[in-house]
């Protein structure tokens, strides 16, 4: 079993890497937070990894932190969920932000992922709101306290009838240039952006 990867990144794709480790070249799937996360530069990074095994592949997964490899393993345990689907489950949204949404039964926020329907959302909900406490907090307090407000502003937005993918795609827009933003500033923001 490969569980973790260091080494130079020889090429960088949203959803795969090649990372030269002592002059062999391993495909690495990644997410897009993994691939927002890692350096472009020429110095060494670090990936934690999971082999899937199939009969007629070996496909590695990487992972810029423990918490996003746990979340993923959680996932894939899930039927119908296959290491695809996790992989564009945490392209979609943050740990975190999964954990927060599972936990609290957030079928909506879980929906606005792509490639989600219904029938998992729902079962994801079901099968994993007792076991997100077990992963890895990626983050602390403050950060948590980000993801609940976005939330919040996402909620809103979408109580007033506005789209919650659209919603979510805005407010990440606001938040990541204004981060400090509170609750009230974001949705005044959000409203005033989307009414355009």
């Amino acid at each position: 079993m490969i569980g973790h990867l260091t080494g130079k990144i020889i090429s960088k794709k949203p959803t795969q890497l090649i990372i030269d480790v002592n002059g062999t070249g391993y495909l690495v799937n990644i997410t897009l937070t993994t691939f927002d996360k890692l350096a472009n530069g020429k110095e060494n990074v670090s990936v934690h990894t999971y082999l899937h095994v199939r009969e007629d592949t070996l496909d590695l997964y990487g992972f810029v932190n423990a918490s996003e490899k746990e979340m993923f393993e959680l996932l894939i345990g899930i039927s119908g969920v296959g290491p695809k689907l996790a992989q564009g489950i945490l392209s979609g949204i943050q740990t975190e932000e999964l954990k927060e949404a599972l936990r609290s039964g957030n079928l909506s926020r879980i929906l606005a992922i792509p490639g989600v329907g219904k029938k998992t959302g729902e079962r994801l909900i079901i099968e994993l709101r007792e076991k997100v406490d077990k992963v890895s907090d990626e983050f602390g307090k403050m950060e948590k306290d980000k993801f609940r407000i976005k939330d919040d502003a996402v909620a809103a937005l979408t109580s007033l009838g506005y789209n919650s993918k659209h919603a979510e795609k805005n407010i990440r827009n606001i938040l990541e240039s204004k981060p400090d933003l509170s609750l009230e500033d974001i949705i005044k923001e959000a409203l005033g952006s989307m009414s355009k």
